[in-house]
């Protein structure tokens, strides 16, 4: 049994994998609290349901590409049973981790996009910053800035990690918090090795995008 929020198909909205169509299964449950979240509502929401009505679910979209995302998935344990069914399937899985928990044991046949909580989240003190060393290729971190300094933060992250030229670094103006156009023009003149990544997926639907007709 896992405890899920939703599952849902949409858009993708972050990520390399921005604008493919996409089936997500949320999970219910975060231990970090961030300020900019918009998913307050998996914090508690949810029911328990099977692992193979879960998949059963996902196999309706008929769409290949599957995201777990949350809330925190990785503080459910059968959270890796989902995986290994999905991989059985021959789906492409991405899974979306706030970085404050272990990712070793992740399949390496997923693609694991790590959150690097900034200062203004309030909750970068919570990183486990060993995960970093952990990190594949074919993986992706994000940061979500709501601020020059988050961004200047961000940026000596990635040099001190070794990020830039390792893997896909992404960084996104928080939704409603900082203009796009103000990081944008930051990373145009320092020209750092990242993908400027707004949310797609807010400015589709807009800030209520919890009421949007998911995949209908």
């Amino acid at each position: 049994m896992l405890k899920i929020n939703e599952i849902f198909k949409d858009i993708q909205g972050e990520s390399s994998y921005i604008g493919l169509p996409t089936v997500f299964v949320r999970f219910t449950g975060c231990n970090l609290r961030c300020t900019y979240c918009d998913t307050v509502y998996a914090y508690y929401e949810g029911k328990d349901l099977h692992l193979k009505d879960i998949i059963s679910q996902i196999g309706e979209y008929n769409c290949p590409l599957v995201e777990i995302t949350g809330g925190e998935p990785l503080l459910q344990k059968d959270v890796y049973r989902l995986i290994d069914g999905l991989l059985k399937r021959d789906n492409k899985i991405l899974i979306e981790t706030n970085g404050s928990v272990d990712i070793r044991g992740v399949d390496e046949r997923v693609i694991r996009i790590m959150d690097i909580k900034c200062p203004d989240s309030g909750m970068s003190g919570e990183m486990k910053w060993e995960n970093l060393g952990y990190l594949r290729g074919t993986d992706e971190v994000k940061f979500v800035v709501s601020s020059r300094r988050d961004y200047e933060w961000s940026i000596n992250i990635m040099k001190e990690y070794s990020l830039e030229g390792r893997l896909t670094v992404l960084i996104s103006p928080a939704y409603g918090v900082i203009e796009p156009k103000k990081v944008a023009k930051w990373i145009l003149n320092d020209q750092p090795e990242i993908r400027f990544q707004p949310q797609l997926h807010r400015y589709i639907w807009g800030a209520a995008e919890r009421d949007k007709v998911k995949g209908k």
